[in-house]
């Protein structure tokens, strides 16, 4: 190689890092700067979906033992037929003297058509679902997306049952809840994130 051949490879090198050294700290700077407006947002709109699910509660604080009933619960949870779903968090739901009157679950079904399916569910202690929030989801337009977008949800509203099944001939009684048209697998996965957070609250919380 001619020295002029290596003197423009060394100057290209040399453009390229600064150019790849400029890049980085302009993506540094703009994570820097929206991180906590984001985590704000989150933060809020969590909160919101924990009022959602349990208005009589003036504040929701996670439970200190949380992670470790979720983690003594893995094996007990996966063999109850719920698919893959998970227990991501436990919160408390207090009243205004500080009393906890019920709990905030926190589930996530992975056998979403699209993927996964997060949701909270406000349960009272006597095991009664108050109802369900959306945390995530990302299903069909149309088609699964309308477990959030339409009333379909409030099926799970003020029940007490020890688990939900779903049907496709209408609902008979509270243990059942009609599924979204065309979107079977999509009632299915929320039906058992639900089924898994009832679950848990009634047989793991200590």
């Amino acid at each position: 190689m001619s020295e002029a051949k290596n003197t423009s490879f060394v100057k290209d090198a040399i453009q390229l890092m600064i150019i790849t050294l400029i890049a980085g700290f302009l993506l540094g700077l703009v994570y820097y700067v929206t991180y906590n407006p984001i985590q704000e947002a989150l933060a809020k709109t969590t909160q919101e979906a924990y009022k959602a699910v349990y208005a009589d509660a003036e504040t929701f604080e996670e439970n200190p033992d949380g992670e470790a009933m979720i983690a003594a619960a893995q094996d007990q949870l996966a063999a109850q037929g719920f698919g893959k779903v998970t227990i991501d968090k436990v919160v408390d739901a207090k009243d205004s003297s500080g009393n906890v009157v019920g709990h905030v679950i926190n589930a996530t079904s992975n056998d979403g058509f699209k993927g996964a399916v997060s949701i909270t569910c406000g349960i009272k202690e006597d095991g009664t679902l108050n109802g369900i929030a959306f945390l995530s989801i990302s299903e069909s337009a149309g088609l699964g997306m309308n477990a959030r977008d339409t009333d379909w949800y409030h099926q799970f509203d003020n029940k007490k049952v020890e688990k939900f099944t779903v049907t496709k001939t209408g609902a008979k009684d509270d243990s059942e809840i009609d599924a979204i048209s065309g979107a079977t697998i999509t009632s299915r996965a929320v039906t058992n994130a639900v089924n898994a957070a009832v679950y848990f609250a009634d047989n793991c919380l200590q």
